[in-house]
């Protein structure tokens, strides 16, 4: 998928005013996710990704444990939005996501992250998604 067709569906699936919030949407929800998981998965994700959007995925030097609830969190301090937009947002690069890269490099990117991080994979862009922040 490339660069402006990948930020373009971003912008549509969250609902965004603007390109340059998709981009800010992208940005902060790949950071929060390279922060989680080990930087050689997070270099093989961004392998799979147009260099403009695996940048936001390399740089990480260690990776820390935490949930989904602090996932959803960080987005929203990296994006300056309020939580609910940034699970919306979070849900919709992470649906996004699973369109751009092979089914192999995301189960691989699943097998790092706790259970409580399925919904975000599984749930979509569209609907409900329980959040316990």
């Amino acid at each position: 998928m490339k660069y402006d067709a990948f930020i373009g569906e971003v912008e549509n699936r969250a609902r965004l005013p603007s390109r340059g919030d998709a981009v800010r949407a992208t940005q902060a929800v790949l950071e929060t996710l390279a922060e989680r998981i080990r930087q050689g998965e997070a270099d093989d994700l961004a392998a799979q990704l147009p260099p403009e959007i695996g940048t936001y995925l390399r740089g990480g030097e260690t990776t820390e444990r935490f949930d989904v609830d602090e996932f959803f969190l960080r987005v929203a301090a990296k994006e300056t939005a309020d939580l609910p937009d940034a699970v919306h947002h979070a849900r919709a690069v992470m649906d996004v996501l699973k369109e751009a890269v092979t089914t192999g490099e995301l189960d691989d990117i699943k097998a790092q992250l706790p259970d409580n991080y399925k919904p975000l994979f599984e749930a979509g862009s569209e609907g409900e998604m329980d959040v316990n922040v």
